[in-house]
């Protein structure tokens, strides 16, 4: 999709970019930047915090080549169990007591939303949110606030073409978290499905994120008759649906969210044979695709992971996003050069011009504009083998 840079900025951005060379952020000195962060790296969405730890390892590895315009990266990160309310009191100790410079990739729809206002409100980016959710993009209202990874309502309106190409006479069955996050990607069935939504879509059925079993779920949706269905849950409850699905005999052609795709955290668990046949949508590289490794196109990360993140598995695709996540954050302070205001950093985040970050796939970027808070709007389709993801189809964009 071509992508048109604006030849002018907006009113609600001239709040935050003033002509005049504002002064550096609290948290910038000679010698270091200090970055802030929440990260659930325990309870129910542990899983992904190798995002955090990723992120956390590759500013070490920048720090020990020199750091950025010659000052060290400090990420003060802390764990709020995925529970905004922790997000919240923990992100106002970053700002108060730790004196960062900006929030970075904090992960999931709620726990963005809930510190939101108040980091607009007080002129603090929030930058490369790790959710899918339309926390991000809503330039006019909340400039402070850009995204970082692809939108659930585009991977959703993806789906739905294929479904309406390929099955357009398909029964399709739809279990949503019930946040943010689920109901994405209903907005994005919703966009390509239009008036046609209900005769396409002849179940729904929703979990909450503390829920210790879906098999409730999973049994009306499978009494529906539906052939097709679109888990859009993320990584405990992706298992859940994986494992539930096949101990139902059931063989729908099973759609799963991107941020449920690692083999080894959880195709791995629920059975890779249960797993066999399933498609997902991404803008990454599978890291546990050899030919990546093979053609060198992964050997940086690699690398990266056996040095500075010593026993992980370099498979697992969370890790690769927090090595992507990274990449965009390093190159927006390289950008800001020696004015690292909290103003310019936002200027520069929102000045990505086809940035490609080692871990996206050919024809997928980062770009961001004044105008443009969703730097990631293209995917392509892939299928689980049972052992790997093998592509297939071409890059697609959505809006």
């Amino acid at each position: 999709m071509p992508r048109k840079i604006a030849a002018a900025l907006i009113g609600s951005w001239c709040l935050v970019a003033p002509a005049a060379w504002a002064e550096n952020a609290p948290g910038v000195t000679d010698g270091e930047v200090r970055i802030g962060q929440t990260q659930p790296y325990s309870g129910p969405a542990a899983i992904l915090g190798a995002v955090g730890r990723a992120e956390a390892a590759y500013f070490k590895m920048i720090d020990d080549q020199g750091g950025v315009n010659g000052r060290k990266l400090v990420l003060v990160s802390r764990d709020d169990t995925y529970d905004p309310k922790k997000t919240v009191a923990l992100t106002k100790e970053l700002i108060d007591r730790d004196k960062v410079a900006a929030i970075f990739s904090v992960q999931g729809a709620s726990p963005n939303l809930e510190i939101r206002d108040y980091l607009n409100q007080n002129g603090i980016p929030q930058l490369f949110t790790f959710t899918g959710a339309d926390v991000a993009g809503d330039f006019r209202h909340y400039p402070w606030t850009i995204g970082g990874t692809p939108l659930y309502r585009i991977e959703a309106q993806i789906y739905g073409r294929k479904i309406l190409i390929d099955m357009p006479q398909a029964k399709v069955a739809v279990l949503y978290r019930n946040d943010d996050f689920g109901k994405s990607y209903l907005t994005g069935l919703r966009q390509v499905f239009g008036d046609s939504f209900d005769q396409h879509v002849v179940k729904i059925a929703s979990y909450e994120e503390n829920d210790t079993s879906i098999a409730a779920q999973l049994k009306a949706l499978h009494a529906s008759g539906a052939n097709v269905l679109i888990s859009a849950a993320t990584a405990k409850h992706a298992i859940h649906a994986i494992e539930g699905v096949y101990d139902l005999g059931w063989h729908p052609t099973h759609f799963i969210s991107f941020t449920a795709n690692s083999v080894p955290a959880v195709l791995a668990p629920a059975g890779l044979d249960k797993a066999k046949g399933l498609i997902t949508a991404t803008s990454y590289l599978d890291p546990g695709d050899p030919r990546w490794t093979e053609d060198g196109t992964l050997k940086p990360y690699n690398t990266f992971v056996a040095k500075y993140l010593r026993g992980e598995n370099p498979a697992n695709a969370y890790l690769l996003y927090g090595y992507i996540e990274a990449q965009a954050m390093v190159q927006v302070l390289i950008q800001c050069g020696d004015d690292l205001s909290r103003s310019n950093i936002m200027r520069q985040a929102a000045n990505l011009k086809d940035f490609h970050p080692i871990g996206l796939l050919p024809g997928v970027s980062f770009f961001t504009s004044p105008r443009q808070y969703h730097p990631i709007v293209e995917a392509a389709l892939e299928r689980f083998n049972g052992q790997k993801w093998e592509l297939f189809g071409d890059v697609m964009a959505g809006q």
